[in-house]
């Protein structure tokens, strides 16, 4: 804690210190129109996206204006592969066939300045809440909710359903929801601010720490249902991250995100049941199609230069996924582009370290269809007869940065060093608890065990790619240690060799007996 500078405020937010929301700019502008759509009986659009924040906001936004006294409410999200990103032109004719009077986007609207004004020709209103980079000039909403504002000097790291959930606290403010009845959001505000990758600080950090108090008691029967299907023994910033936010994502990467928005505001134990079976489905199907699409690049060898770019026919909905691989599998930026049309290719792309995606993008805006997004996760769309000159821009862009040892971004390093196991221990694995729930800019700790002599190793599993080792400090103390899926090198450590080892705790139970394990995340011989 001293290392990381952690205080007292941190262990323990007090959530009444969550900022003023109507410190967002435009959030006046957009709680009036909200409050006059209500007392006017109008129908309203919330216009959401297909990942897990665009889901979880939509269900947020939904739920809170309903709090709030609205009767008729609709959402409707894009399709991946029909729409893309941000609001689609069938929005039109939606909210017409609806009669819809006010649209409320979640998660995106803050660069769709042709749709606003269209819709505002047929008397429809949007209120833009939003968290994405703004690279062009503001759309002429009603409102523009939006962190990233330049007028903003607040915290601007909120996921969009974290600004969905303002939005909740600005109408509790205006007495139209029952004061405590918000934090019941907190569930899917947490979900949808891990799974979007937000730095877990500042306000973030009070959202999601309340945030898991709401999940382990959701009333929610898709999220129960869910949890049981994905096998979540404890519930921890890794089950949302790895068993809960995988299987609701799912369904926007293959086929629709409405399943999964369908899973959320179940109402009924026999549907919630359903639809978490078949995302279970579709997420085991997607793990294949990402495992072959980078099978086959790293078969072929990736592109050369300071930027990865891929193109083939994959998958649109597993790009993304790809692109994080890369990245973090070879240290560079990365996009994976796949042909989704005659002459027409679509992405997405995954960085690290100060290159800013969204940035890069509009330094590339005469190369490309259309494209934006965050610094560290983007989509883009190119022309065919494009590819080798936004190659080249986007290749040119990075180095005119200048950017200096990326890799330090990457490097593993261990918030403390220990020689001896004296005091790791159950007590401490307890004590590191408080530290959740974990995410960027609030990393689960790394001890590096220094000079530990191997005392057992075997590998595990049908291909035997696990490992298990025990290790012992100088004292003759000892600690279990694990690696699933480990890397071939790691598989060759013999018994009686001395190690470095970074590894994460864990407590591990067995015949009623619990011990601390080791799960190993770097490993070097000495």
């Amino acid at each position: 804690m001293k290392q990381r500078g952690i205080t007292d405020d941190f262990l323990h937010p007090v959530y009444e210190n969550l900022a003023d929301p109507f410190l967002l700019p435009d959030m006046e502008k957009a709680i009036d129109r909200i409050v006059q759509a209500i007392e006017n009986g109008d129908h309203i659009l919330i216009y959401g996206d297909y990942d897990v924040d665009g889901v979880t906001a939509s269900t947020v936004m939904e739920e809170a204006l309903r709090l709030a006294g609205a009767k008729e409410i609709d959402i409707m999200l894009p399709d991946r592969f029909a729409d893309g990103y941000g609001m689609s032109p069938k929005i039109i004719q939606r909210a017409k066939d609806l009669g819809v009077k006010l649209v409320v986007t979640v998660d995106c609207g803050s660069s769709n300045q042709a749709i606003i004004d269209e819709l505002k020709t047929f008397g429809v209103d949007t209120v833009v809440t939003d968290h994405h980079e703004i690279t062009n000039e503001l759309p002429d909403a009603v409102a523009v909710v939006n962190p990233k504002r330049q007028d903003y000097q607040g915290f601007r790291d909120l996921a969009g359903v974290g600004v969905a959930f303002k939005v909740a606290q600005g109408l509790v403010s205006r007495g139209l929801i029952p004061s405590g009845q918000e934090k019941w959001l907190l569930d899917l505000v947490l979900i949808g601010t891990i799974c979007d990758n937000m730095p877990l600080l500042n306000e973030n950090r009070i959202l999601s720490f309340y945030g898991m108090k709401v999940l382990a008691k959701t009333r929610r029967l898709g999220l129960k249902e869910l949890m049981l299907k994905a096998g979540v023994k404890t519930l921890n910033s890794d089950a949302i991250g790895f068993q809960i936010g995988p299987r609701l994502n799912a369904a926007g990467r293959l086929e629709s995100a409405e399943l999964s928005l369908n899973l959320l505001m179940a109402k009924k134990k026999s549907e919630a049941a359903a639809i978490a079976e078949k995302l279970e489905t579709l997420n085991k199907k997607r793990k294949t199609e990402q495992q072959l699409a980078l099978d086959e690049i790293r078969a072929r060898g990736v592109s050369e230069g300071p930027v990865i770019i891929e193109v083939g026919k994959w998958n649109e909905g597993i790009l993304g996924i790809v692109a994080g691989k890369l990245t973090e599998e070879y240290h560079k930026p990365s996009f994976v582009l796949s042909e989704v049309g005659e002459g027409i290719y679509k992405g997405s792309g995954r960085s690290f370290g100060e290159f800013n995606l969204a940035l890069a993008l509009a330094a590339c805006r005469d190369y490309i269809i259309n494209g934006g997004g965050h610094a560290l996760a983007a989509g883009v769309k190119v022309a065919g007869d494009k590819l080798y000159e936004f190659r080249e821009k986007m290749a040119g862009y990075y180095e005119s940065l200048g950017l200096k040892d990326q890799e330090r971004f990457l490097t593993l390093r261990e918030d403390l060093s220990i020689d001896a196991l004296d005091d790791i221990n159950l007590e401490l694995v307890d004590d590191l608890a408080l530290l959740e729930p974990f995410g960027g800019d609030n990393e689960e700790p790394v001890f590096q065990l220094h000079a530990f002599s191997v005392a057992e190793a075997r590998l595990m599993g049908a291909e035997k790619q696990h490992l298990s080792l025990i290790v012992e400090d100088g004292k003759g103390q000892r600690i279990k240690l694990l690696s699933f899926f480990a890397p071939e090198e790691w598989c060759k450590v013999s018994v009686g060799a001395r190690l470095n080892v970074w590894v994460k705790l864990a407590k591990n139970e067995w015949n009623g007996i619990e011990s601390v394990e080791g799960k190993i995340v770097g490993l070097n011989y000495i």
